[in-house]
This record gives C-alpha cells, sequence and structure tokens, in this order.
C-alpha cells in the first residue's frame, strides 16, 4: 500500500493551483515547550486551505469525457471551495451542495469561483446524499472530500513538502483528524521515507470518530459531533483512509474546545495568522502530547490546515483561551450576604487578578457570585485555590471545566427565579444546538407547544452554523417521558442539565 501511494503522491498534480507553502518557526511556543516548533502553513494557500491540493489531484485526473460532463461535491467549507477552483481552472462545470445553514460568507466565495451552489438540508449528510442524487441524475463526477486514492494523494504532497523543508529529522508530525485524507495521505509518505517520525492525529473530544474507530478495530458512525471545529465533525471516516490510519498512525490525540481555542492564540501569537478551530488542532494536540510525555530538545511540525474562519467566531475563542490555557479559573463562590463581605473576600484571594464577577442581590443571607481569576501555574494552582477559600470557610465549587457555565450560566447571572417558594415547580433546563436558520426556533415551539411554560431561555451568537441555547421547561414528572418524546423528534441534539450545580447555584430553585 504504502509504496504505491508513494507513487501516487510523487506524481500528484497540485502545483497548477497550490502553492508549497512555508513550514515557519514557532519561536514563543518553542520557548514554552521547550522542542523546536514548526508550522505548516497550509492557511496560505489561494482558498486559505490544504483541501485545493486533493480536489484538484483529482479532477485533473479525471478523463475528457468525464470532465466534460462536470464535477460535484457536498460541502460547507473548505472542501466546497476547493473543488470550486480546481474545476474553474480546467474549465469545467461544477456544483456545490451545500446546507442551508452554511454563512452567506462561505456561499459567496464558492460562488466567487463559478460554483454552482445547490442549497438543501440542514446538515452535511442532508447535503451529501442529494448530492449523490444530482450526482446521478446529471451523470456528474461525485468528488468525494476524503475517501479517495486521487484526493489523498493530493493531500500527501504535504508530508513530501514537510520532509524537504525540514532542517532536520522529525520527532512527531501532529495532523488534524476529519475524515482522514490528510492524515492518510502525509502519513503514507513520511512512514514510507521516515518510520521513525511519529504521526500523530488530533480529533476533538466530541468529534472523534477516528479515534473510536481505531478504538474498536472497525469504523464506527457517531451518532453525534460537536460543531466548534466544524472543518472536522466528520460522524464516520472513510474506509481507504481508516485503512491508511490503521497501518500508519502511532496515536490520536482528542483535545476539548478550550484547549482548541488556546491553540488559536497560540498561532496568532507567534504568526499574527489567525487559524480556524480545526486549523489549530495540530497546535492543540502538539501542546498536550509534550506535556504528557514530558519532552524536551525535539522537532515538531503541526500543520495548520485552514484559517477560513467566521470574524464573528472571535468572541468566543477570546473569552474561551485563557481557560484553554491553564491561565483562568472561574467558580462559583457563597459569601455572607452582609456589609464587606466583598472586601473580606478579595482578601483572601491575595494578589492574584480578577477577570470576572457576576453577583446580584438575592435578599438572603448567602450570596452566590460567579467570579474569575488569573492563573500563572495551571491546574495546581486552580486545586491550591479552591482549598484556600474553603478553609477560609467559602463555599466553593470549581466551574473552569463546566460547559453549561461557561457557555451561558456566566453570561446570565441575576438571582434565582425570585419567587416566594424559592424557585418555578417543575423546571427542567436542558441544552440544544440550534441550525442557524429562520424557523429553527419555531420548530422548537412547536415541538414544546403550548402545554408546558418556557421558564428560561437563553441564546448567544458564536458565529457558527449552530446556535447554542440553554432552555427550562415547567414540566411535572409524570409528563416528562411525553416531552422526551416532543424533544426527540426535533432532533436537535440536547442535553438535560437540571442536576448541573451551575444551574442550582445561579438560577434554581
Amino acid at each position: 500500500m504504502s509504496e504505491a501511494y508513494v507513487e501516487r503522491i510523487l506524481k500528484a498534480r497540485v502545483y497548477d493551483v497550490a502553492i508549497e507553502s512555508p513550514l515557519d518557526p514557532l519561536p514563543k511556543l518553542s520557548a514554552r515547550t521547550g522542542c523546536e516548533v514548526l508550522l505548516k502553513r497550509e492557511d496560505l494557500q489561494p482558498v486559505h486551505s490544504f483541501k485545493l491540493r486533493g480536489a484538484y489531484n483529482k479532477i485533473v485526473n479525471l478523463s475528457e469525457t468525464a470532465a466534460r460532463r462536470g464535477v460535484i461535491c457536498a460541502s460547507a467549507g473548505n472542501h466546497a471551495q476547493g473543488v470550486a477552483l480546481a474545476a474553474k481552472r480546467r474549465g469545467i462545470p461544477a456544483v456545490i451542495v451545500m446546507p442551508v445553514t452554511t454563512p452567506p460568507i462561505k456561499v459567496q466565495a464558492v460562488a466567487d469561483l463559478g460554483g454552482e451552489v445547490v442549497l438543501h438540508g440542514d446538515v452535511y449528510d442532508a447535503a451529501y446524499e442529494h448530492a449523490l442524487k444530482i450526482a446521478a441524475e446529471r451523470q456528474l463526477v461525485f468528488v468525494h472530500p476524503f475517501d479517495d486514492p486521487d484526493v489523498i494523494a493530493g493531500q500527501g504532497t504535504i508530508g513530501m513538502e514537510l520532509l524537504r523543508q525540514s532542517p532536520g529529522d522529525i520527532d512527531a508530525v501532529f495532523i488534524a483528524v476529519g475524515g482522514g485524507g490528510l492524515i492518510g495521505g502525509v502519513a503514507a509518505y513520511i512512514k514510507y521515507l521516515s518510520p521513525r517520525t511519529k504521526i500523530i492525529g488530533v480529533e476533538p473530544e466530541d468529534a472523534a470518530a477516528m479515534h473510536e474507530s481505531l478504538r474498536q478495530g472497525r469504523r464506527v458512525t457517531l451518532d453525534h459531533v460537536g460543531i466548534f471545529a466544524d472543518g472536522v465533525a466528520v460522524k464516520r471516516v472513510g474506509e481507504e483512509t481508516f485503512a491508511l490510519a490503521r497501518k500508519y498512525v502511532d496515536e490520536i490525540v482528542l483535545v476539548t474546545t478550550d484547549e482548541i481555542c488556546a491553540a488559536i492564540q497560540d498561532t496568532f501569537e507567534d504568526t499574527r495568522a489567525v487559524p480556524e478551530p480545526s486549523g489549530a488542532l495540530g497546535i492543540a494536540g502538539l501542546k498536550k502530547y509534550v506535556a504528557r510525555e514530558g519532552w524536551k530538545g525535539k522537532r515538531l511540525i503541526a500543520i495548520n490546515c485552514g484559517s477560513n474562519l467566521n470574524f464573528d467566531r472571535l468572541r468566543y475563542i477570546v473569552e474561551r483561551a485563557e481557560i484553554g490555557a491553564g491561565r483562568e479559573a472561574l467558580l462559583a463562590v457563597e459569601i455572607p450576604e452582609e456589609r464587606g463581605s466583598f472586601l473580606k473576600f478579595c482578601r483572601a484571594l491575595g494578589a492574584r487578578n480578577i477577570t470576572e464577577f457576576n453577583y446580584r442581590e438575592s435578599g438572603r443571607e448567602r450570596a452566590q457570585i460567579f467570579v474569575g481569576l488569573n492563573l500563572t501555574r495551571g491546574a495546581p494552582e486552580r486545586a491550591e485555590l479552591v482549598q484556600v477559600l474553603a478553609a477560609a470557610g467559602y463555599g466553593v465549587v470549581d466551574m473552569t471545566d463546566n460547559e453549561m457555565a461557561k457557555l451561558h450560566v456566566r453570561h446570565m447571572i441575576g438571582g434565582h427565579a425570585g419567587r416566594p417558594d424559592g424557585g418555578l415547580a417543575n423546571e427542567c433546563l436542558f441544552r440544544f444546538e440550534f441550525p442557524e436558520r429562520p424557523g429553527a426556533l419555531l420548530r422548537f415551539l412547536e415541538a414544546v407547544g403550548s402545554r408546558w411554560n418556557i421558564s428560561l431561555f437563553h441564546y448567544r451568537n458564536h458565529g457558527s452554523d449552530y446556535g447554542r441555547v440553554l432552555a427550562g421547561i415547567q414540566v411535572p414528572a409524570a409528563e416528562r417521558a411525553e416531552l422526551q418524546l416532543h424533544l426527540n423528534e426535533l432532533h436537535y441534539p440536547f442535553v438535560e442539565e437540571t442536576g448541573n450545580p451551575a444551574y442550582r447555584i445561579f438560577l434554581g430553585r
């Protein structure tokens, strides 16, 4: 398999449209990790992503008869632009099927490259099925985003460049994994010529299709994938790419959303470039792996696979980067509701810098505050801080790893429901992901119906294809099974949060 792919990669035609992207040193991150860290800048490609390589190599190798009929793909982002530009270069028609939820900036980018845009479905899977249907009806060539030997070989040219550009032997390469086309091509080439180089894949914890497939020894289909790193939000990896990963990939590292945000900041501080979340996966995985293994003096490469980032996502990324880097703690603290209690609390904190403080008078003897604090030593300092406050007599709950608290509650602090009974009867709390499209909220309200009262609702736009919503619904215990059926009919991913301590402390009864 390896020799065949090396030959394909050496013969791949990508440089008609792609550049040999630079391999840049990251001096600040290198100093912090004690290793030589280099970044492969695929964000500098004409479409700001590596996807152009594979798409063009597939399209340029089509026969004249097939090419004249045109090509089609399903994508909400980088693959779409790669196919559109590759088809434009060859002078053939391209149809790009995109979910209706795709941000207008991405739709316009494809249209500007001459692609015929077809909007269909709320999610990628629906767009994919529709693209296959159109391909059959119009006899178009379907260009798969990852599970195709020509596509894999095109992406593999990055591995060829890495071995040529590196100032010496490479100890490890850290590669984002979605469907597996990028890591499959790069791994096949590098392992053939440099078998001692470790190939480490990186996936988000909530979109770990390759990690789970390798663990079980077979391709698995995830029920749900997180959408923050949308470029790798794949429920099922490719058949060909899975075979390559089993043979050549040493390990898959899983990272959190906060760690991805911190890696985006790391990349910016060294390069002044802002990668998209999937583009920062390599750096996030590199940092986590080096810390775990205690590596020093190694030559390490991460691939920045893209920078097609919606500008309005920056607010969310900045908000989470400090937590991901271990530089901020979020705590729920109970203090006496009396004069001077805030001053006393600040004295207990010592010289630490407060980054956030949320409080509202509740008319009770004890007050709940939500506080953010700067850290210089990461998790150990956070644990010490909790111990110090507890020893001073404060009730403390660490919210730093509480997703609901970070996503919603920190923006909603305002006390409990304020009723004489101390709360709202039979209130249940749920987190939802809504597609960012007209009618999504109406569908939710129709599913809940007029039978149950919506007692709390919080939504905040994060610049993604999906919005995150927190909703409280008053439903008697005897009717909860019926509510569950109604919510399941929506097909909106949701998590019940009624038992979450952030709800109990700040919003609940």
